[in-house]
């Protein structure tokens, strides 16, 4: 029975897998925001680690897609050095900030973001 229940896992945690690294091939990002409710719901991931997990899984996604949309020539240098100064402290402090927050808070912020980059992507 574990067997099978291991399977079944693996099965689900593969399809998780290509729904992220699609969305965040197509989309440029958004993996995250797949990858962890998925986790928690499909999966039984403890949000702390469904979100620390995302992170982890997102870094190869990201580094591969990368490599296409630069070999493409699809990015502005100019703009990617200038976030990325921001990404930095704002990646180190995300990452203590998970370190404090309470499971409950963390789902409901998280919430709040998706719902709030819902409405600019139908709005614009």
């Amino acid at each position: 029975m574990k067997r099978k229940t291991d399977l079944s896992r693996l099965v689900k945690s593969v399809i998780i897998g290509l729904i992220t690294g699609t969305a965040n091939g197509l989309f440029g990002s958004g993996g995250g925001t797949i990858a962890v409710p998925a986790m928690v719901l499909v999966l039984g991931a403890d949000e702390h680690k469904a979100h620390a997990t995302a992170i982890s899984i997102i870094l190869p996604l990201t580094v591969l897609s990368a490599v296409f949309y630069i070999s493409n020539n699809f990015v502005d240098w100019n703009l990617t050095f200038k976030v990325v100064l921001g990404g930095i402290a704002g990646g180190f402090l995300g990452a203590k900030l998970l370190n404090v927050c309470p499971e409950n808070i963390l789902r409901k912020v998280f919430a709040v973001f998706m719902i709030i980059a819902a409405v600019r992507m139908i709005a614009y």
